[in-house]
């Protein structure tokens, strides 16, 4: 969290920090429902991935594979790295819209169970081709599984099916119900709320169901939760206080309070998307407080990145002039590694800490500690932090300026009234706009997503017309060149009733670990 600076020989930024786990998504077809849900499904999809493709640094999505299931279950895109493979995202997502919409079908009550199956056995296939170097980020999948069928019906059909199949390597297994709501949250104060605050309850053991309206702006919001670092491994920051500052939490007066706290980013940095923050100006570098503050709370497991608090202050008390930089939240550790009394005494801290600033209407001042440095390495300078309450479980933090940051300027004292004439002019104009009590970022749309997506398809050209042409096919008719899974499924033994799936019979393993020179997109710097 501070800028510091290294030289061109120093490690580069460990891609663990972003990187999420492989995941395999499972879209349960279901008429009628599917005519609804189509159109608003790979328009999320469309636009979650042209950001997922587009973000500049490590890459935060590594593994992704797509499954249909509609009267059996069918991989139309095998697992692939997401950052370079727009092209093959893009034509996945045609396939979606050329599900059919209409009629019907018998569907079979096993087909999820095998599409959860298959895809786990891809992904192990998949695993054991990797480079050594590669291996240890493909150790576990999560599934998600989308349905417009009552969640907990596919609950007890997945417990059920699923019983005697190992899931040691499944880190997760998700249920969404898509329901028939609509988007409630477009007038709300709090637009951009958190997956937790959903509806969702765990049923069975390892089964997780949460429910998502049928809307655009839901959906895009459920995949943008996969670009947060949400690994439990270990806490991200420890927030310090001095010793006998708030001694009613601690066993000795002489030891100072420590809260273990994890990193979230409130909002994506414009300066790591190409074509934002209108051309070479770039409010928000990426390689200053944005990314630092990942890459110290993350960057060793030895020791954890500390801000410790100096001073309180009062909320009227800073000029938000003086911030600088995105801001970002801090929760109580949810670390696995911690046991449990631990992890709850220092939730009941973290929840004391919000109460008692809103209470006394406070913030803090932190100042972020250099981790442990070499011999022949200097100090970096210090980055000063202020830290804000909020009504929920968690604190905001932002940096803010020193004193060899300022520049001179002057505020002079507005006069008490303004002339009569520039003052009803004025006011004039203000009544005439509308009024709205909070922004709703959701609300406010800047085409970055149509822009995103033409300058991914841009290199694209044979690629695009392929698939432009592809979309005028009927959705019945057969497809010679529709993508399959490259990597043969490991032996089972079918079910009586089994629907089988054709597959490629040679696998091609350098088709699988590269992508091919048609769908090769270009990456940004």
């Amino acid at each position: 969290m501070y800028r510091g600076r290294t030289t061109s020989g120093g490690p580069s930024t460990p891609a663990h920090i972003y990187q999420q786990p492989p995941r395999l998504l499972i879209v349960h077809v279901a008429l009628p429902s599917w005519a609804d849900i189509c159109s608003n499904l790979c328009e999320a999809l469309q636009n979650f991935f042209s950001l997922a493709c587009s973000l500049i640094g490590p890459s935060r999505m590594s593994l992704f594979s797509v499954y249909m299931v509609q009267n059996q279950h069918e991989c139309i895109l095998p697992f692939v790295q997401v950052k370079g493979n727009f092209a093959r995202l893009q034509t996945c997502i045609s396939e979606l819209r050329m599900v059919q919409r209409e009629g019907c079908f018998r569907p079979q009550g096993t087909s999820l169970q095998l599409a959860v199956e298959d895809g786990l056995q891809q992904f192990k296939q998949y695993s054991r081709h990797v480079p050594s170097s590669v291996a240890l980020t493909y150790t576990s999948l999560e599934i998600t599984i989308l349905t417009s069928q009552p969640g907990k019906e596919v609950v007890k059909q997945l417990e059920e099916g699923l019983k005697n199949t190992d899931l040691l390597r499944v880190r997760r297994l998700q249920v969404v119900e898509i329901t028939k709501g609509v988007l409630e949250c477009m007038d709300s104060a709090s637009p951009v709320e958190e997956l937790s605050n959903d509806e969702r309850s765990i049923l069975g053991t390892d089964i997780d169901l949460q429910t998502i309206d049928n809307d655009t702006v839901s959906m895009e919001i459920f995949f943008k939760a996969w670009l947060h670092n949400s690994g439990t491994d270990q806490e991200h920051i420890h927030l310090l206080f001095p010793s006998g500052c708030f001694s009613n939490f601690s066993r000795a007066r002489d030891n100072p309070m420590c809260l273990k706290c994890d990193l979230q980013e409130r909002l994506l940095s414009p300066s790591l998307l190409p074509g934002t923050a209108d051309g070479s100006l770039r409010m928000d570098d990426p390689k200053g407080d944005f990314s630092t503050i990942y890459q110290m709370a993350s960057q060793s497991s030895a020791s954890r990145y500390k801000l410790r608090v100096i001073k309180a202050l009062k909320f009227s008390g800073v000029c938000e002039s003086l911030m600088y930089g995105l801001p970002f939240i801090l929760r109580p550790t949810s670390c696995w590694q911690l046991d449990w009394d631990e992890l709850e005494t220092n939730q009941q801290h973290f929840h004391a800490l919000c109460h008692s600033l809103l209470k006394r209407e406070w913030l803090l001042l932190a100042k972020g500690e250099p981790l442990s440095l070499g011999q022949s390495q200097r100090a970096p300078a210090s980055t000063f932090y202020v830290i804000m309450p909020s009504p929920s479980l968690t604190l905001l933090v932002k940096a803010v300026a020193t004193r060899e940051l300022m520049l001179p300027s002057a505020f002079p004292l507005l006069p008490e009234y303004p002339p009569d004439d520039s003052l009803k002019t004025v006011e004039s104009i203000l009544d005439s706009l509308e009024l709205e009590p909070t922004y709703n970022p959701l609300q406010a749309w800047s085409h970055l997503y149509s822009h995103l997506s033409s300058t991914l398809a841009r290199p694209q050209g044979r690629l695009q017309s392929s698939w432009e042409s592809r979309t005028l096919r009927k959705a019945g008719q057969q497809q010679a060149n529709r993508v399959r899974a490259t990597v043969a499924p490991l032996p089972m033994t079918p079910a009586p009733g089994r629907a089988k799936m054709p597959v490629t019979q040679k696998a091609s393993w350098e088709a699988f670990l590269l992508p091919s020179n048609e769908e090769e997109v270009e990456e940004y710097p």
